[in-house]
């Protein structure tokens, strides 16, 4: 914490200036909620259900793209083709978090927020029109690139803007969007991709037949329909204040705090500026891998980090990614394994709602280990009862739920341990490199799945979720307390 501060106007030279910023985040830090207007978080929300979108849009779409793509491709071959594109997917999503994300501690977080999506707009419009397997897999490597640091760059936005004792909370809001882009790249994929089956094994009124076998490319055509209106809509953002203040540029952070304030007391009133403030950032051009790998604090919590969401997103991408291939590899008919993963995605919604309502609860490191252990009942659920419906359906919502309750909380928790000065690049390496564990994890796991059955594919894909959440257990707390405290 900062010394007691004097009035501003009786100091001159760079003390003046960091006291000045000082007072500035302590102004914005008392902000007790969300001081923006609302249709900023929609904004922002409708961004990430394009961004959702387009990672869960493969997992039933697949198996049409693999016979429209690949000669002689069945629904349970494909198991052996769903690797290559979600793994080079997530080596575009490295690619992209790691060039583009630092740019926004460097530019300003709203003009990588306007790159970003235009990317996945691209990358999505390229997919539909692949003609060949190669082209389709190099499409989604490009859109890759897009989403990963779309993704570092959202979630710097949200936990720079938020209340310090919401920053969970105010990402799981914009998580909910999340949710319902998976529910959408799911359900379309049923209805465009998959034939017609009575309920409950599959839809009857679905799409897909021996004149509609492009549907896959219809949904890749939505998803680029989403970004525009996703960039679009950006055009209204507004900088993040931390960021202003960090880059020196103390007039035009103090006209937009002082327009949260505003609409902050239009609500109720709000407490006074603390006379301890938090610590100035520093004020320097140095590239922001230089501020994490030269500083042994934050060198150590990226280790930790990067070792823990690469082992989660091993069980993250196996479920969400190949959730349908998974069941179809275990003798599932395709529509019956579209339809069990398409209602498993309203688990996604719950947990979204839930981490919304809940997450300020415990600290953000112990619900990786709740999460966990739901995400194995649900698993045991649908290994133990065999090739049942019933038992599927209920498994496919608790593993649903389970494995995403953590992820809007870990988001928050992941941002919290970096600076301003760095904060997007270090959660884009800590996610970036992380995702890593996502592609390597089903291009391994998939193959395997008729060897090892269905108890050993589902032990083996929620254990990795088990060890990632004891791996967490070893990092910091950093509920309510000031960014510029837990990362000077």
């Amino acid at each position: 914490m900062g010394k007691s501060f004097a009035n501003p106007s009786t100091e001159a030279g760079p003390r003046t200036e960091d006291r000045a910023a000082r007072v500035l985040l302590a102004r914005l830090d008392r902000i007790p909620t969300w001081a923006l207007p609302r249709l900023f978080a929609l904004i922002i929300g409708i961004g990430f259900l394009f961004t959702f979108y387009d990672i869960f849009d493969i997992n039933v779409s697949f198996i049409q793209t693999c016979r429209a793509l690949v000669p002689g491709c069945t629904a349970v071959r494909s198991s052996n083709y769903i690797g290559l594109p979600v793994l080079l997917n997530l080596v575009g999503y490295v690619a992209g978090t790691l060039v583009l994300s630092p740019l926004s501690d460097r530019m300003g977080r709203r003009k990588l927020l306007l790159t970003t999506m235009t990317l996945c707009g691209i990358g999505s419009a390229m997919t539909a029109v692949a003609h060949s397997f190669i082209t389709f897999v190099a499409a989604r490597a490009f859109t890759g690139i897009g989403i990963g640091a779309d993704l570092a760059v959202v979630n710097t936005y949200i936990g720079e803007l938020a209340p310090r004792g919401a920053r969970a909370r105010y990402t799981s809001m914009i998580f909910v969007f999340s949710a319902l882009g998976a529910v959408l790249g799911i359900w379309i994929g049923l209805w465009l991709t998959m034939p017609a089956s009575p309920l409950p094994l599959g839809l009857p009124f679905a799409l897909a037949g021996r004149n509609f076998d492009y549907g896959w490319r219809v949904m890749y055509l939505i998803g680029a329909a989403l970004a525009v209106i996703g960039v679009l809509l950006r055009l209204r953002l507004p900088e993040s204040p931390r960021w202003l203040v960090a880059r020196g540029r103390p007039g035009e952070a103090e006209g937009m705090i002082a327009g949260m304030e505003a609409r902050a007391l239009a609500i109720g009133p709000l407490p006074p500026v603390p006379r301890q403030t938090p610590p100035a950032p520093p004020a320097n051009d140095a590239l922001s891998f230089a501020a994490i790998f030269g500083n042994r604090l934050y060198r150590n919590r990226t280790l930790l980090l990067t070792t823990m969401w690469f082992l989660a997103y091993i069980t993250v991408y196996s479920f969400a990614a190949g959730f349908t291939t998974l069941l179809a590899a275990l003798k599932f008919p395709p529509p019956e394994a579209g339809l069990i993963t398409a209602i498993g995605t309203f688990g996604f919604v719950l947990c979204a709602i839930v981490s919304y309502f809940h997450g300020e609860r415990m600290e953000r490191k112990h619900w990786m280990l709740l999460s966990a252990l739901i995400t194995l009942a649900g698993s045991l659920l649908i290994a133990l009862g065999g090739r049942q419906l019933a038992p599927a359906v209920v498994g496919s919502l608790i593993v649903f739920f389970g494995f995403n309750l953590w992820v809007p909380i870990v988001y928050a928790w992941s941002i919290e341990h970096y600076p301003t000065r760095a904060r997007t690049t270090g959660f884009a390496l800590v996610d970036g490199i992380g995702h890593l564990g996502g592609g390597i994890g089903i291009f391994v796991i998939a193959p395997l799945i008729p060897q090892l059955g269905v108890l050993g594919s589902f032990l083996l894909i929620g254990g990795f979720l088990i060890v990632a959440a004891l791996v967490a257990q070893l990092g910091i707390a950093t509920r309510s307390r000031p960014l510029e405290e837990i990362s000077p």
